[in-house]
């Protein structure tokens, strides 16, 4: 009797042992693999990282993105000794050189003033991508709360604030922004400079430009939220949370905007190069960034102002445009693909 109690022994331990080799090889099975589901998250990841264009634009403004913000650090007198003579230009540095050529110690050459053009299109495009950022941060806020408000509260409420925002829609956004800074911008900074510090005054064109540009692009987003919370707030995990004694409040930041923050995410980097473009024809047209600071379009301004019949200094005007079309491009195909990736129609394929 104890040898056959012993020798069940031995088979149970056996068994235990191999128990988990065999549960390893059949999560290692393709077939399991394909069993087991993916979350809605996973899935979209693996529709984006499946658009190489969309990949390689990511890439490329992780990199760009990188050494925007890096380039200070790069041009560092501690720093620029080891890197190439290039390099370590200083954007605002001032030189005999005027108009010089693309070299190995300029590499993208020098403007009016003798200053290296490479560190004034990473300085720049600093600015430009500032001014992107904050500006669709400030849309995305009015443009979510906008169109979730009227999204939630249905009826009248409802009707009006999309009626105000069809009327928005009819004004053309970039004159309403230049009729802003032209009719305001003078008091808004003798205000600045008397209530704050001259500095802060000297910063009352970049911060119009914040608010300016952000204010006139969340109509969009107010509508695309709207019309996503519309169709969420008639869900029975809506009810069951209203009939739980859940608020107004609780409701639209805890259960409808968490299942919305997909199609947010999207078409705030489709805001992003939108701003952008914008600020970049506002300093085009001397509305938009002043000297000493540049972005884009003032330095896409400034090598246009140098064309004449006698000399046309290409250098000044080719490489900011193309790093700005580069990166408006890689932008809007980042945006493009995190559409489709979030587009649940495209689960099959």
């Amino acid at each position: 009797m104890s040898e056959s109690v012993e020798s069940s022994e031995a088979k149970d331990k056996a068994l235990k042992r191999a128990l988990p080799r065999v549960f390893a090889l059949d999560a290692q099975s393709p077939s399991l693999k394909a069993r087991i589901p993916l979350s809605p998250n996973q899935k979209a990841w693996r529709r984006f990282k499946d658009n190489r264009i969309a990949m390689f634009s990511g890439v490329f403004l992780l990199a760009t993105f990188s050494l925007v913000l890096a380039w200070p650090i790069l041009s560092s007198p501690t720093i620029a000794v080891r890197l190439p003579k290039a390099v370590g230009h200083s954007a605002s540095a001032l030189s005999e050189s005027q108009f010089a050529a693309p070299t190995a110690e300029h590499w993208f050459g020098t403007d009016v003033h003798g200053r290296d053009l490479l560190s004034r299109v990473f300085y720049g495009a600093r600015i430009s991508i500032l001014v992107g950022v904050v500006g669709a941060s400030v849309s995305l806020v009015i443009g979510v709360l906008w169109g979730a408000v009227a999204g939630y509260v249905g009826g009248r409420w409802d009707n009006f604030m999309m009626r105000f925002v069809d009327i928005l829609y009819s004004l053309p956004s970039i004159v309403f922004v230049i009729v802003l800074i032209t009719t305001l911008e003078a008091i808004f900074k003798d205000w600045l400079s008397r209530t704050f510090s001259p500095e802060l005054g000297a910063l009352a064109r970049l911060l119009f430009l914040f608010v300016g540009l952000g204010a006139v692009s969340w109509l969009t987003m107010a509508r695309i939220v709207r019309g996503e919370v519309l169709s969420l707030r008639t869900r029975n995990f809506i009810d069951a949370s209203r009939a739980l004694g859940a608020s107004h409040l609780g409701i639209i930041f805890r259960h409808i905007l968490p299942n919305i923050v997909g199609i947010i995410i999207v078409y705030l980097t489709l805001t992003v190069p939108s701003i952008v473009l914008y600020e970049s024809f506002l300093s085009y047209l001397g509305l938009g960034i002043q000297p000493p600071q540049a972005s884009l379009g003032s330095l896409i301004a400034e090598g246009a102002s140098q064309i004449n019949p006698i000399r046309i200094y290409w250098w000044m005007i080719i490489f900011p445009s193309v790093f700005l079309t580069a990166t408006l491009l890689a932008l809007n195909f980042v945006g493009d693909g995190l559409r489709d990736a979030f587009d649940s129609r495209l689960e099959r394929r």
